[in-house]
Protein backbone atom coordinates (compact mmCIF):
# COMPACT_ATOMS: atom_id res chain seq x y z
CA UNK A 1 0.00 0.00 0.00
CA UNK A 2 2.68 2.12 0.78
CA UNK A 3 4.81 1.82 -2.30
CA UNK A 4 1.30 2.42 -4.18
CA UNK A 5 1.04 5.61 -2.72
CA UNK A 6 4.37 6.58 -2.92
CA UNK A 7 3.97 5.98 -6.94
CA UNK A 8 0.86 7.65 -7.71
CA UNK A 9 2.61 10.88 -5.83
CA UNK A 10 5.77 10.57 -8.30
CA UNK A 11 3.07 10.43 -10.98
CA UNK A 12 1.80 13.97 -9.46
CA UNK A 13 4.47 15.21 -9.51
CA UNK A 14 5.76 14.21 -13.16
CA UNK A 15 2.10 15.29 -13.79
CA UNK A 16 3.18 18.79 -12.48
CA UNK A 17 5.79 19.11 -14.19
CA UNK A 18 4.08 18.48 -17.63
CA UNK A 19 0.95 20.19 -17.21
CA UNK A 20 3.38 23.30 -16.01
CA UNK A 21 5.38 22.97 -19.29
CA UNK A 22 2.20 22.95 -21.53
CA UNK A 23 0.99 26.06 -19.73
CA UNK A 24 4.24 27.68 -20.07
CA UNK A 25 4.21 27.23 -23.98
CA UNK A 26 0.34 28.88 -23.20
CA UNK A 27 1.90 31.57 -22.31
CA UNK A 28 4.05 32.29 -24.62
CA UNK A 29 1.80 31.58 -27.38
CA UNK A 30 -1.00 34.00 -25.43
CA UNK A 31 1.96 36.88 -26.40
CA UNK A 32 0.11 36.72 -29.79
CA UNK A 33 -3.01 37.81 -28.07
CA UNK A 34 -1.65 41.58 -28.68
CA UNK A 35 -1.10 41.48 -32.13
CA UNK A 36 -4.83 39.83 -32.53
CA UNK A 37 -6.18 42.53 -30.51
CA UNK A 38 -3.98 44.99 -32.80
CA UNK A 39 -5.06 43.36 -35.99
CA UNK A 40 -8.95 43.50 -34.71
CA UNK A 41 -8.84 47.79 -34.19
CA UNK A 42 -7.20 47.83 -37.51
CA UNK A 43 -10.21 45.83 -39.29
CA UNK A 44 -12.44 48.06 -36.79
CA UNK A 45 -14.06 45.14 -35.05
CA UNK A 46 -12.55 46.69 -31.44
CA UNK A 47 -13.24 49.99 -31.37
CA UNK A 48 -13.05 50.91 -27.58
CA UNK A 49 -9.73 49.12 -27.68
CA UNK A 50 -6.39 51.46 -28.24
CA UNK A 51 -2.87 49.57 -28.96
CA UNK A 52 -1.08 50.66 -26.00
CA UNK A 53 -3.42 47.95 -24.11
CA UNK A 54 -2.17 45.71 -26.87
CA UNK A 55 1.53 46.24 -25.50
CA UNK A 56 0.12 46.19 -22.14
CA UNK A 57 -0.89 42.44 -22.35
CA UNK A 58 2.26 41.27 -24.54
CA UNK A 59 4.32 42.48 -22.07
CA UNK A 60 2.71 41.31 -18.81
CA UNK A 61 2.17 38.06 -20.49
CA UNK A 62 5.84 38.08 -21.37
CA UNK A 63 6.53 39.16 -17.94
CA UNK A 64 4.57 36.23 -16.32
CA UNK A 65 5.76 33.74 -18.99
CA UNK A 66 9.36 34.54 -17.82
CA UNK A 67 8.35 34.26 -14.13
CA UNK A 68 7.01 31.31 -14.69
CA UNK A 69 10.05 29.24 -17.21
CA UNK A 70 12.05 30.79 -14.11
CA UNK A 71 9.85 28.79 -11.20
CA UNK A 72 9.16 25.85 -13.81
CA UNK A 73 12.94 25.48 -13.87
CA UNK A 74 14.24 25.48 -10.31
CA UNK A 75 10.72 24.33 -8.68
CA UNK A 76 8.97 22.45 -11.70
CA UNK A 77 6.72 20.30 -9.35
CA UNK A 78 5.83 22.46 -6.25
CA UNK A 79 2.44 23.99 -5.94
CA UNK A 80 3.15 27.39 -6.00
CA UNK A 81 4.69 26.96 -9.56
CA UNK A 82 1.47 25.65 -10.61
CA UNK A 83 -0.52 28.28 -8.87
CA UNK A 84 1.46 31.36 -10.88
CA UNK A 85 0.52 29.67 -13.84
CA UNK A 86 -3.15 29.63 -12.75
CA UNK A 87 -3.08 33.20 -11.24
CA UNK A 88 -1.17 34.52 -14.66
CA UNK A 89 -4.12 33.37 -17.05
CA UNK A 90 -7.04 34.60 -14.34
CA UNK A 91 -5.07 37.97 -14.18
CA UNK A 92 -4.83 37.74 -18.58
CA UNK A 93 -8.33 37.44 -18.69
CA UNK A 94 -9.41 39.93 -16.38
CA UNK A 95 -7.02 42.68 -17.74
CA UNK A 96 -8.82 41.83 -21.43
CA UNK A 97 -12.19 41.77 -19.69
CA UNK A 98 -11.11 45.24 -18.39
CA UNK A 99 -9.83 46.55 -21.32
CA UNK A 100 -12.94 45.97 -22.87
CA UNK A 101 -12.10 42.43 -25.03
CA UNK A 102 -15.74 40.31 -24.42
CA UNK A 103 -14.65 37.48 -22.69
CA UNK A 104 -17.64 35.01 -21.88
CA UNK A 105 -16.96 31.23 -21.42
CA UNK A 106 -13.18 31.57 -21.97
CA UNK A 107 -14.03 32.38 -17.99
CA UNK A 108 -14.53 29.21 -17.03
CA UNK A 109 -10.77 27.88 -19.28
CA UNK A 110 -8.70 28.21 -16.58
CA UNK A 111 -10.73 25.99 -13.93
CA UNK A 112 -10.80 23.16 -16.64
CA UNK A 113 -7.33 23.68 -17.38
CA UNK A 114 -6.51 23.06 -13.26
CA UNK A 115 -8.28 19.72 -13.74
CA UNK A 116 -5.68 18.51 -15.35
CA UNK A 117 -3.22 18.55 -12.41
CA UNK A 118 -5.13 16.00 -10.46
CA UNK A 119 -5.35 18.07 -7.40
CA UNK A 120 -8.33 19.38 -5.90
CA UNK A 121 -6.37 22.23 -3.81
CA UNK A 122 -5.22 23.77 -7.18
CA UNK A 123 -8.62 23.34 -8.45
CA UNK A 124 -10.39 24.68 -5.53
CA UNK A 125 -7.70 27.36 -5.79
CA UNK A 126 -8.56 28.20 -9.09
CA UNK A 127 -11.96 28.42 -9.10
CA UNK A 128 -12.40 30.77 -6.00
CA UNK A 129 -9.68 32.91 -7.47
CA UNK A 130 -11.51 33.19 -10.84
CA UNK A 131 -14.85 33.55 -9.40
CA UNK A 132 -13.28 36.76 -7.72
CA UNK A 133 -11.54 38.03 -10.51
CA UNK A 134 -14.58 37.53 -12.53
CA UNK A 135 -16.31 39.26 -9.84
CA UNK A 136 -14.61 42.71 -9.33
CA UNK A 137 -13.95 42.87 -13.27
CA UNK A 138 -17.43 42.32 -13.98
CA UNK A 139 -18.16 45.29 -11.02
CA UNK A 140 -15.24 47.45 -12.97
CA UNK A 141 -16.57 47.01 -16.03
CA UNK A 142 -20.59 47.34 -15.18
CA UNK A 143 -20.55 51.33 -15.63
CA UNK A 144 -19.42 50.70 -19.40
CA UNK A 145 -21.21 47.97 -20.21
CA UNK A 146 -24.27 49.59 -18.80
CA UNK A 147 -24.14 52.67 -21.11
CA UNK A 148 -24.16 50.68 -24.53
CA UNK A 149 -27.15 48.89 -23.09
CA UNK A 150 -30.63 50.44 -22.45
CA UNK A 151 -32.57 47.19 -21.05
CA UNK A 152 -31.21 47.92 -17.78
CA UNK A 153 -32.30 51.00 -15.48
CA UNK A 154 -29.21 51.25 -14.14
CA UNK A 155 -25.59 49.91 -13.16
CA UNK A 156 -26.42 47.70 -10.09
CA UNK A 157 -29.23 46.12 -12.43
CA UNK A 158 -26.76 45.81 -15.10
CA UNK A 159 -24.60 44.18 -12.56
CA UNK A 160 -26.48 42.06 -11.03
CA UNK A 161 -27.74 40.35 -14.00
CA UNK A 162 -24.19 39.53 -15.13
CA UNK A 163 -23.26 38.47 -12.12
CA UNK A 164 -25.89 36.75 -11.21
CA UNK A 165 -25.44 34.54 -14.55
CA UNK A 166 -21.80 34.18 -14.09
CA UNK A 167 -22.58 32.94 -10.62
CA UNK A 168 -25.14 29.93 -12.13
CA UNK A 169 -22.58 29.13 -14.69
CA UNK A 170 -19.54 29.29 -12.09
CA UNK A 171 -21.96 27.20 -9.83
CA UNK A 172 -22.78 24.27 -12.46
CA UNK A 173 -19.34 24.61 -14.27
CA UNK A 174 -17.73 23.75 -10.28
CA UNK A 175 -20.08 20.58 -9.98
CA UNK A 176 -19.43 19.45 -13.76
CA UNK A 177 -15.24 19.96 -13.11
CA UNK A 178 -15.37 18.32 -9.77
CA UNK A 179 -16.99 15.55 -10.97
CA UNK A 180 -15.03 15.19 -13.53
CA UNK A 181 -12.00 15.72 -11.69
CA UNK A 182 -12.81 13.08 -9.49
CA UNK A 183 -13.57 10.20 -11.91
CA UNK A 184 -10.27 11.27 -13.57
CA UNK A 185 -8.37 10.67 -10.45
CA UNK A 186 -10.41 7.71 -9.19
CA UNK A 187 -9.08 6.43 -12.36
CA UNK A 188 -6.03 6.77 -12.11
CA UNK A 189 -5.71 5.24 -8.73
CA UNK A 190 -7.78 2.25 -9.63
CA UNK A 191 -5.03 2.04 -12.84
CA UNK A 192 -1.62 2.40 -10.28
CA UNK A 193 -3.91 -0.46 -8.20
CA UNK A 194 -4.28 -2.70 -11.07
CA UNK A 195 -0.97 -2.18 -12.21
CA UNK A 196 0.22 -2.52 -8.90
CA UNK A 197 -1.09 -6.11 -8.85
CA UNK A 198 0.29 -6.69 -12.24
CA UNK A 199 3.60 -6.30 -10.55
CA UNK A 200 2.86 -8.10 -8.21
CA UNK A 201 2.00 -11.02 -10.17
CA UNK A 202 4.43 -10.69 -12.60
CA UNK A 203 7.15 -10.52 -9.77
CA UNK A 204 5.44 -14.11 -8.23
CA UNK A 205 5.87 -15.69 -11.51
CA UNK A 206 9.45 -14.43 -12.06
CA UNK A 207 10.04 -16.11 -8.80
CA UNK A 208 8.25 -18.87 -9.80
CA UNK A 209 9.92 -19.20 -12.96
CA UNK A 210 13.28 -18.55 -11.64
CA UNK A 211 12.45 -21.51 -9.14
CA UNK A 212 11.44 -23.84 -12.40
CA UNK A 213 14.61 -22.74 -14.29
CA UNK A 214 16.62 -23.73 -11.58
CA UNK A 215 14.66 -26.94 -11.49
CA UNK A 216 15.13 -27.27 -15.19
CA UNK A 217 18.70 -27.96 -14.16
CA UNK A 218 18.07 -30.60 -11.59
CA UNK A 219 15.38 -32.32 -13.50
CA UNK A 220 15.98 -34.40 -17.19
CA UNK A 221 12.76 -33.35 -18.22
CA UNK A 222 10.40 -29.90 -16.72
CA UNK A 223 7.09 -29.24 -18.59
CA UNK A 224 5.03 -26.42 -17.80
CA UNK A 225 1.30 -27.38 -18.12
CA UNK A 226 -1.70 -24.97 -18.03
CA UNK A 227 -4.52 -26.42 -17.33
CA UNK A 228 -6.12 -22.19 -17.94
CA UNK A 229 -4.81 -22.06 -21.14
CA UNK A 230 -4.63 -25.48 -21.91
CA UNK A 231 -1.00 -25.38 -23.03
CA UNK A 232 2.54 -27.03 -22.11
CA UNK A 233 5.96 -25.80 -22.55
CA UNK A 234 9.07 -27.73 -22.12
CA UNK A 235 11.36 -25.68 -19.65
CA UNK A 236 14.83 -27.42 -20.65
CA UNK A 237 14.01 -26.14 -24.94
CA UNK A 238 16.16 -23.29 -25.22
CA UNK A 239 12.93 -21.47 -27.63
CA UNK A 240 10.29 -22.21 -24.35
CA UNK A 241 8.02 -22.55 -27.16
CA UNK A 242 3.96 -23.12 -25.78
CA UNK A 243 2.03 -26.06 -27.54
CA UNK A 244 -1.82 -26.15 -27.38
CA UNK A 245 -3.19 -29.51 -25.47
CA UNK A 246 -6.95 -30.49 -26.89
CA UNK A 247 -8.40 -32.14 -24.11
CA UNK A 248 -10.88 -33.35 -26.39
CA UNK A 249 -8.50 -35.57 -28.52
CA UNK A 250 -5.69 -35.53 -26.39
CA UNK A 251 -4.80 -38.24 -23.18
CA UNK A 252 -1.10 -37.38 -23.04
CA UNK A 253 1.65 -34.21 -23.76
CA UNK A 254 4.29 -34.43 -26.36
CA UNK A 255 6.38 -34.62 -24.02
CA UNK A 256 4.79 -38.01 -22.48
CA UNK A 257 4.51 -39.42 -25.90
CA UNK A 258 8.17 -39.28 -26.38
CA UNK A 259 9.34 -40.71 -22.78
CA UNK A 260 6.26 -43.84 -23.45
CA UNK A 261 8.56 -45.25 -26.25
CA UNK A 262 11.62 -45.76 -23.39
CA UNK A 263 9.20 -47.22 -20.63
CA UNK A 264 9.80 -51.14 -20.04
CA UNK A 265 6.95 -52.39 -22.05
CA UNK A 266 5.60 -54.37 -18.43
CA UNK A 267 5.28 -50.38 -16.74
CA UNK A 268 4.18 -48.94 -19.74
CA UNK A 269 0.06 -49.09 -18.89
CA UNK A 270 0.58 -47.96 -15.48
CA UNK A 271 2.55 -45.13 -16.89
CA UNK A 272 0.50 -44.37 -19.11
CA UNK A 273 -2.42 -44.35 -16.75
CA UNK A 274 0.00 -41.86 -14.14
CA UNK A 275 0.55 -39.59 -17.01
CA UNK A 276 -3.10 -39.38 -18.32
CA UNK A 277 -3.63 -35.42 -18.98
CA UNK A 278 -7.18 -35.89 -18.50
CA UNK A 279 -7.17 -37.13 -14.79
CA UNK A 280 -3.72 -35.31 -13.19
CA UNK A 281 -5.50 -32.34 -12.47
CA UNK A 282 -8.06 -34.42 -10.50
CA UNK A 283 -5.69 -36.64 -9.24
CA UNK A 284 -3.36 -33.12 -7.83
CA UNK A 285 -6.70 -31.43 -6.33
CA UNK A 286 -5.84 -30.77 -2.31
CA UNK A 287 -1.87 -32.07 -3.24
CA UNK A 288 1.17 -30.86 -3.76
CA UNK A 289 2.43 -33.34 -5.97
CA UNK A 290 1.96 -37.02 -6.88
CA UNK A 291 5.04 -39.04 -8.12
CA UNK A 292 5.18 -42.47 -9.74
CA UNK A 293 8.80 -44.76 -10.64
CA UNK A 294 9.22 -46.48 -13.56
CA UNK A 295 12.11 -48.07 -15.76
CA UNK A 296 13.96 -46.22 -18.44
CA UNK A 297 14.67 -49.18 -20.97
CA UNK A 298 18.28 -47.41 -21.16
CA UNK A 299 19.18 -45.49 -18.72
CA UNK A 300 17.25 -47.26 -15.70
CA UNK A 301 15.11 -46.29 -13.31
CA UNK A 302 13.19 -42.43 -13.30
CA UNK A 303 10.70 -41.18 -11.32
CA UNK A 304 7.62 -38.79 -12.86
CA UNK A 305 6.33 -36.05 -10.60
CA UNK A 306 3.29 -33.68 -11.00
CA UNK A 307 3.75 -30.56 -9.18
CA UNK A 308 1.18 -27.49 -8.50
CA UNK A 309 3.20 -24.36 -8.57
CA UNK A 310 -0.48 -21.95 -8.98
CA UNK A 311 -4.06 -22.90 -7.75
CA UNK A 312 -7.24 -22.10 -7.35
CA UNK A 313 -9.24 -21.09 -3.77
CA UNK A 314 -10.57 -24.57 -3.77
CA UNK A 315 -7.16 -25.89 -4.08
CA UNK A 316 -7.59 -27.36 -8.18
CA UNK A 317 -4.11 -27.25 -10.11
CA UNK A 318 -4.28 -23.84 -12.80
CA UNK A 319 -0.69 -24.74 -13.22
CA UNK A 320 1.57 -27.60 -13.11
CA UNK A 321 5.14 -29.10 -13.45
CA UNK A 322 5.46 -32.17 -14.60
CA UNK A 323 9.23 -33.77 -13.72
CA UNK A 324 11.18 -36.72 -14.54
CA UNK A 325 14.43 -37.48 -12.98
CA UNK A 326 17.00 -40.32 -13.44
CA UNK A 327 16.71 -41.74 -9.61
CA UNK A 328 18.58 -45.04 -10.88
CA UNK A 329 21.57 -44.52 -8.30
CA UNK A 330 19.05 -43.33 -5.82
CA UNK A 331 17.15 -46.82 -6.44
CA UNK A 332 20.24 -48.56 -6.08
CA UNK A 333 20.98 -47.71 -2.98
CA UNK A 334 17.59 -48.43 -1.75
CA UNK A 335 17.71 -51.96 -2.71
CA UNK A 336 21.34 -51.66 -1.33
CA UNK A 337 19.73 -50.50 2.07
CA UNK A 338 16.85 -53.33 2.07
CA UNK A 339 19.51 -56.08 1.48
CA UNK A 340 21.30 -55.18 4.34
CA UNK A 341 17.97 -54.92 6.74
CA UNK A 342 17.39 -58.21 5.93
CA UNK A 343 21.21 -59.79 5.36
CA UNK A 344 22.47 -61.30 8.58
CA UNK A 345 25.94 -59.37 8.63
CA UNK A 346 28.04 -62.19 9.80
CA UNK A 347 26.54 -65.23 6.83
CA UNK A 348 25.54 -62.88 3.80
CA UNK A 349 22.42 -65.29 4.08
CA UNK A 350 19.33 -63.60 5.03
CA UNK A 351 18.31 -62.59 8.56
CA UNK A 352 15.59 -63.30 10.79
CA UNK A 353 13.44 -60.19 9.70
CA UNK A 354 13.61 -61.40 5.75
CA UNK A 355 12.39 -65.16 6.82
CA UNK A 356 9.35 -63.78 8.69
CA UNK A 357 8.68 -61.37 5.62
CA UNK A 358 9.07 -63.66 3.13
CA UNK A 359 6.93 -66.44 5.23
CA UNK A 360 4.22 -63.79 5.44
CA UNK A 361 4.16 -63.43 1.90
CA UNK A 362 3.85 -67.25 1.54
CA UNK A 363 0.90 -67.68 3.71
CA UNK A 364 -1.08 -65.10 1.44
CA UNK A 365 -0.20 -67.21 -1.50
CA UNK A 366 -1.31 -70.85 -3.03
CA UNK A 367 1.78 -73.12 -2.11
CA UNK A 368 3.11 -75.34 -4.98
CA UNK A 369 3.83 -78.66 -5.15
CA UNK A 370 7.46 -78.59 -5.02
CA UNK A 371 7.71 -76.19 -1.64
CA UNK A 372 9.91 -77.27 0.64
CA UNK A 373 10.48 -76.00 4.38
CA UNK A 374 13.85 -76.81 5.78
CA UNK A 375 14.80 -76.39 9.21
CA UNK A 376 18.62 -76.40 10.27
CA UNK A 377 20.56 -76.38 13.18
CA UNK A 378 24.73 -76.54 13.80
CA UNK A 379 25.34 -79.03 15.82
CA UNK A 380 28.00 -78.80 19.03
CA UNK A 381 28.15 -74.79 18.69
CA UNK A 382 28.15 -74.57 22.40
CA UNK A 383 30.72 -77.20 23.16
CA UNK A 384 33.22 -75.12 20.44
CA UNK A 385 32.49 -71.58 21.58
CA UNK A 386 33.28 -72.90 25.36
CA UNK A 387 36.40 -75.13 24.50
CA UNK A 388 38.20 -72.91 21.64
CA UNK A 389 36.65 -69.51 22.09
CA UNK A 390 34.18 -67.43 20.02
CA UNK A 391 36.41 -67.17 16.94
CA UNK A 392 36.49 -70.68 16.36
CA UNK A 393 31.94 -70.59 16.75
CA UNK A 394 31.42 -67.81 14.37
CA UNK A 395 33.98 -69.91 12.22
CA UNK A 396 32.04 -72.72 12.32
CA UNK A 397 28.27 -70.87 11.65
CA UNK A 398 30.08 -69.50 8.68
CA UNK A 399 31.28 -72.95 7.12
CA UNK A 400 27.49 -74.20 7.85
CA UNK A 401 26.38 -71.30 6.05
CA UNK A 402 28.11 -71.75 2.99
CA UNK A 403 27.61 -75.24 2.47
CA UNK A 404 23.93 -74.51 2.85
CA UNK A 405 24.03 -71.97 0.26
CA UNK A 406 25.89 -74.11 -1.83
CA UNK A 407 23.82 -76.47 -1.64
CA UNK A 408 20.66 -75.02 -1.67
CA UNK A 409 21.73 -72.37 -4.46
CA UNK A 410 18.95 -71.04 -6.91
CA UNK A 411 16.59 -73.39 -5.94
CA UNK A 412 15.91 -70.94 -2.31
CA UNK A 413 16.49 -69.17 0.01
CA UNK A 414 18.23 -69.65 2.84
CA UNK A 415 17.98 -67.70 6.11
CA UNK A 416 19.70 -66.93 9.22
CA UNK A 417 17.35 -67.46 11.90
CA UNK A 418 18.94 -67.69 15.42
CA UNK A 419 22.87 -68.43 16.56
CA UNK A 420 22.60 -71.48 15.02
CA UNK A 421 19.80 -72.03 13.55
CA UNK A 422 18.86 -71.77 10.04
CA UNK A 423 15.86 -71.72 7.81
CA UNK A 424 15.41 -72.72 3.86
CA UNK A 425 12.68 -71.72 1.65
CA UNK A 426 13.59 -74.55 -1.50
CA UNK A 427 11.73 -75.26 -4.32
CA UNK A 428 12.66 -79.09 -5.56
CA UNK A 429 10.87 -82.51 -6.07
CA UNK A 430 13.15 -84.31 -4.09
CA UNK A 431 13.80 -82.87 -0.68
CA UNK A 432 15.73 -85.67 0.38
CA UNK A 433 18.40 -85.30 -1.99
CA UNK A 434 19.11 -81.47 -0.88
CA UNK A 435 19.40 -82.73 2.17
CA UNK A 436 21.77 -85.31 1.43
CA UNK A 437 23.99 -82.46 -0.63
CA UNK A 438 23.89 -80.42 2.77
CA UNK A 439 25.29 -83.29 4.78
CA UNK A 440 27.95 -84.07 1.78
CA UNK A 441 29.29 -80.15 1.55
CA UNK A 442 29.43 -80.34 5.54
CA UNK A 443 31.49 -83.33 5.19
CA UNK A 444 34.26 -81.68 3.08
CA UNK A 445 34.71 -78.42 4.74
CA UNK A 446 37.79 -77.88 7.11
CA UNK A 447 38.33 -74.77 8.95
CA UNK A 448 41.70 -73.06 10.77
CA UNK A 449 40.01 -73.55 14.53
CA UNK A 450 37.67 -77.02 13.59
CA UNK A 451 38.34 -79.63 11.44
CA UNK A 452 34.57 -80.61 10.71
CA UNK A 453 30.82 -78.98 10.68
CA UNK A 454 27.64 -81.11 11.59
CA UNK A 455 23.96 -79.96 10.92
CA UNK A 456 20.79 -81.40 11.86
CA UNK A 457 18.65 -81.02 9.02
CA UNK A 458 14.76 -81.57 9.03
CA UNK A 459 12.42 -80.72 6.15
CA UNK A 460 8.77 -81.06 5.55
CA UNK A 461 7.40 -80.36 2.05
CA UNK A 462 3.65 -79.50 0.52
CA UNK A 463 3.42 -82.42 -1.28
CA UNK A 464 3.82 -85.00 1.58
CA UNK A 465 1.53 -82.55 3.69
CA UNK A 466 -1.01 -81.04 1.16
CA UNK A 467 -3.58 -79.70 3.86
CA UNK A 468 -1.08 -78.46 6.37
CA UNK A 469 -0.30 -74.89 6.34
CA UNK A 470 2.99 -72.35 6.16
CA UNK A 471 3.00 -73.23 9.67
CA UNK A 472 2.16 -76.29 10.04
CA UNK A 473 5.26 -77.13 7.79
CA UNK A 474 7.29 -75.07 9.79
CA UNK A 475 6.60 -77.12 12.76
CA UNK A 476 6.83 -80.55 10.97
CA UNK A 477 10.12 -79.78 9.54
CA UNK A 478 11.44 -78.60 13.22
CA UNK A 479 10.26 -81.79 14.96
CA UNK A 480 12.21 -83.25 11.87
CA UNK A 481 15.64 -81.66 12.99
CA UNK A 482 15.45 -82.14 16.28
CA UNK A 483 14.79 -85.97 15.12
CA UNK A 484 18.28 -85.84 13.14
CA UNK A 485 19.63 -84.20 15.94
CA UNK A 486 19.29 -86.71 18.55
CA UNK A 487 19.80 -89.26 16.41
CA UNK A 488 22.92 -87.76 15.28
CA UNK A 489 24.32 -87.28 19.50
CA UNK A 490 23.28 -91.21 19.38
CA UNK A 491 25.52 -92.07 16.81
CA UNK A 492 28.44 -90.42 18.68
CA UNK A 493 27.74 -91.47 21.70
CA UNK A 494 26.84 -87.91 23.65
CA UNK A 495 24.44 -87.09 25.82
CA UNK A 496 22.78 -84.19 24.38
CA UNK A 497 21.27 -82.26 28.17
CA UNK A 498 25.34 -82.30 28.68
CA UNK A 499 25.90 -80.18 25.43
Amino acid sequence: METEISEYSSFLKENRIKVNGYLNKALWFFVLTGPAIASGIKGGIFKDITYFTCINISVVIIIMALIHLLLLKKYPDKAFTCIFALTALNMLLAYMNYSHVSIYLTWFLVPLLSLLFCDRHLFFYSVISNYILMFITTRLTAPYEAALRTEHKSVNAYFANVISGFTIESVVMFASAYLIGKLTVDYFKSLFDQRRQIMEQEKAMEEKMGILDSMAEIYDNVNLIDFVNNTEMSLRDSEQKKHGIDFSVQTHTLMNQRIKNQVMPDQLDEFLQFTNIKTVRSRLAQKKLISADFIDIVSGWFRAQYITVDSTLDNIPNMVIYTTRNVDEEKRREEHLIRISMTDEMTRLFNRRCYDEDLREIRDSVLSDDFVLFSIDVNGLKRVNDTKGHVAGDELIKGAANCLALSVGNKGKVYRTGGDEFMAVVHTDDPEKVRGEIMKKASEWHGIYTDEVTMSVGYASHKANPEASVDDLERTADADMYAEKDRHYKERGIERRKH
